[in-house]
């Protein structure tokens, strides 16, 4: 291939590959009270259907953890209300997106070559943690989505892998996203007293930001030797869909952070786009 041809095909990579998005979701009712972190959502999901949109939408969430490795094939999946005490307009909101049981048979397909087993689940629908940024990235409903679960048995860098299987997605118009949140101790939360940011959550945040950017791989899938890890999440759910995110993004790209608020003292509401 000649230097013209080679840089024309960059071109085209460049031109053609969409970001991949780690949205920090928050509570059910971020949908109600978006502050900064859902007006850049917001801002990022109209440069997205700029000049063409999505073709489809593949969301990992932390609120879809299963036995083995799922995705969903819903051809209209349903608005899943994962929650509870809220208010009664967070249970009559819809997100009536279509599904794409095509792609899904696809990414089983791609799953598969990289010796990942996966299954089609048919009736699985849309969690908080899909369904909620979505409504602020694109309010519209109208791009067809599906959801690939976590294994509980999976490990940081087994959930890595599953991004990597999925990376050529986005040459292909599909926009790849991990929703769940840089820190999350809802232990803690519950006990807060809410008047100043919990001090482990503004460094753990800083640690991501920091790793993130730099794509290091070693540091982010071994988050528990940083010492407000642990605390920064007890349990891995809501960690894993961000070593997806950055495991489907290219490995030497710019990092662009969403910044969002420190929510109850304790709940980093930043974002990372992969480009």
């Amino acid at each position: 291939m000649s230097c013209s041809a080679k840089a024309a095909s960059a071109l085209t990579c460049m031109m053609t590959a969409l970001p991949v998005l780690f949205v920090s979701h928050g509570a059910p009712t971020f949908v109600l009270e978006p502050g900064v972190a859902g007006a850049n959502l917001n801002r990022l999901g109209r440069r997205l259907v700029e000049p063409t949109k999505p073709s489809a939408i593949v969301v990992v969430s932390a609120h879809w953890q299963s036995s083995g490795l799922r995705v969903s094939a819903a051809p209209m999946p349903e608005t899943i209300h994962d929650f509870g005490g809220f208010p009664r307009e967070m249970y009559e909101m819809q997100y009536p997106a279509p599904g794409a049981p095509d792609l899904a048979n696809k990414i089983v397909g791609l799953f598969k070559q990289a010796g990942i087993k996966a299954d089609i689940d048919p009736r699985r629908g849309l969690d908080h943690g899909a369904w909620v940024p979505l409504k602020m990235l694109f309010p519209k409903a109208d791009i067809p989505v599906l959801q690939v679960s976590i294994p509980y048995s999976y490990k940081p860098e087994q959930v890595w892998a599953m991004g990597r299987a999925l990376a050529p997605l986005r040459n292909d118009n599909i926009f790849l996203m991990g929703s769940g949140s840089i820190t999350h101790n809802l232990m803690e939360w519950r006990s807060h007293t809410h008047g100043s940011n919990a001090r482990y959550a503004v460094d753990f945040e800083a640690w991501v930001r920091k790793n993130v950017v730099d794509h290091n791989k070693d540091a982010l899938c071994n988050y528990l030797d940083n010492p407000d890890g642990a605390r920064a999440h007890p349990s891995p759910d809501h960690y894993l869909p961000l070593l997806f995110a950055a495991g489907a993004a290219s490995q030497d790209g710019k990092v662009e952070v969403l910044e969002g608020d420190m929510r109850f003292g304790m709940l980093s509401m930043d974002s990372f786009v992969f480009h």
